[in-house]
């Protein structure tokens, strides 16, 4: 009988086997609904675990904003870890379209710039690595606003940060400074919302979004501003029992021997396993990262610092 290959190259594991792959390499048997629930909190701690060791190539994603005349604070994607590069572009579309490099600075550098609301291409950028959490706050809106309006009178201004943004109904809006119980300078329909009126009394809500702070203030010369970024995103979260993870398949060993290690830090009975899976675990993940890493070729550039 002629023997052939299956022809597919889809293999792949939902999440109540990967459970169930990761109990029998405890020595446990999996049968209730808790086991499944713990093992999912666990697999989810340890997705969290692998951006806290390094760059994850699957979680880079491409993006951009659109720049607004005047508007220093831009929101990224709630689920943004950090930015890899980031680079101004002009001219977007057309055959005349430029990439020009814009410096990372720190939170202390951003502080020192005299003036942060003067104008021009920018140059420098500071990311605000907020957790992209909502916190409702006891504020609310003293006056009704119009779609389009700028300054926004809040009853307190105690649990808002100096500047950032806040989400009243739908809406996220950004400010850039405080006077009083006034918000002054603010940016609306941010974070792909959209601008509408608000009547007087609604409740406003505190958003940590994560976002850049971008110096020189763009300017209204010349063509639009685009800022063009590479982000890395949280791993998504493991679902229900017959989700599949967000990895790719050269993940799944390493993924498997890291649930095993924590379930078995969490069961008495396996306590004779633990060292041998934590090891089993160390040698995957190092198997696995290696493997997840660029291969072009090092190339070095100098590159030209604004005073």
């Amino acid at each position: 009988m002629a023997i052939t290959t299956s022809g597919t190259t889809s293999f792949n594991l939902p999440f109540n086997e990967i459970a169930e792959e990761a109990y029998e390499r405890c020595g446990i048997e999996m049968r209730s609904g808790y086991q499944l629930r713990t093992a999912r909190r666990s697999l989810n701690l340890l997705t969290i675990e692998w951006a806290n060791r390094g760059i994850n190539l699957w979680t880079i994603e491409e993006g951009e904003i659109q720049l607004v005349t005047g508007q220093v604070k831009y929101p990224l994607p709630a689920d943004t870890i950090d930015l890899l590069d980031h680079v101004i572009r002009q001219n977007q579309g057309t055959a005349n379209q430029i990439d020009i490099s814009i410096t990372r600075i720190s939170a202390s550098t951003y502080l020192q710039i005299p003036n942060k609301l003067a104008q021009g291409r920018p140059i420098q950028i500071w990311m605000d690595r907020q957790t992209g959490l909502n916190n409702p706050t006891t504020a609310v809106l003293d006056g009704g606003i119009t779609s389009t309006a700028t300054t926004i009178d809040v009853s307190s201004t105690v649990p808002l940060a100096a500047s950032g943004f806040i989400q009243i109904g739908s809406e996220t809006i950004s400010y850039t400074n405080i006077v009083g119980n006034q918000l002054q300078l603010c940016n609306r329909g941010q974070n792909n919302t959209t601008a509408a009126a608000h009547l007087t009394g609604v409740a406003i809500t505190n958003q940590y979004l994560p976002s850049v702070n971008l110096w020189l203030a763009p300017d209204a010369g010349g063509s639009p501003y685009t800022l063009v970024y590479w982000r890395m995103r949280r791993v998504m979260d493991a679902g229900g029992g017959t989700n599949v993870a967000d990895i790719p398949f050269r993940f799944l060993p390493c993924l498997v021997a890291g649930l095993s290690y924590h379930l078995a830090v969490k069961n008495p009975e396996s306590q004779d396993r633990v060292q041998m899976l934590k090891q089993a675990y160390e040698e995957q993940w190092l198997v696995a990262s290696q493997e997840d890493r660029e291969k072009a070729s090092l190339r070095l550039a100098p590159r030209q610092t604004f005073f």
